[in-house]
């Protein structure tokens, strides 16, 4: 019997910062761990911008995604966590630009902080993968 799980450690993302991997793959579902808005040194990018991080939380979730042959358009939810509530309407529109017409279950939390200082978004998701002709 073969085993339904793979582990999924992405070319182009920075060593995750504690034990766990960029995503599992278990059937046909994809867990996405939460993803910040580092680039491949783990520097957070953006700034203090939370539209220019959430655009680099995206992008890194993007290249999880295809490494899974997988794209937005598959994903069925995703959590984002927030430092700030009040910067869900600078970052509604970058998800627009990653989602395009596809609209995930989706979750919102504000929390007090994130994994390092600086971060102000981070974003987990579940995406459909496999079921494509």
């Amino acid at each position: 019997m073969t085993s339904q799980r793979e582990e999924f450690r992405v070319e182009g993302l920075g060593e995750p910062l504690s034990h766990y991997t960029d995503a599992v793959r278990h059937g046909n579902l994809l867990f996405i761990s939460g993803c910040g808005p580092f680039d491949e040194e783990n520097r957070i990018v953006g700034g203090e911008d939370a539209a220019q991080q959430c655009r680099q939380v995206l992008q890194n979730v993007a290249k999880i995604l295809a490494a899974a042959n997988s794209s937005f358009a598959d994903v069925i939810k995703v959590t984002v966590y927030l430092t700030n509530v009040g910067d869900r309407a600078v970052i509604n529109p970058v998800r627009k630009e990653f989602f395009g017409q596809s609209r995930p279950a989706s979750t919102l939390i504000g929390v007090a902080a994130l994994a390092l200082p600086g971060m102000r978004v981070e974003i987990d998701a579940v995406a459909a993968v496999g079921s494509r002709a």
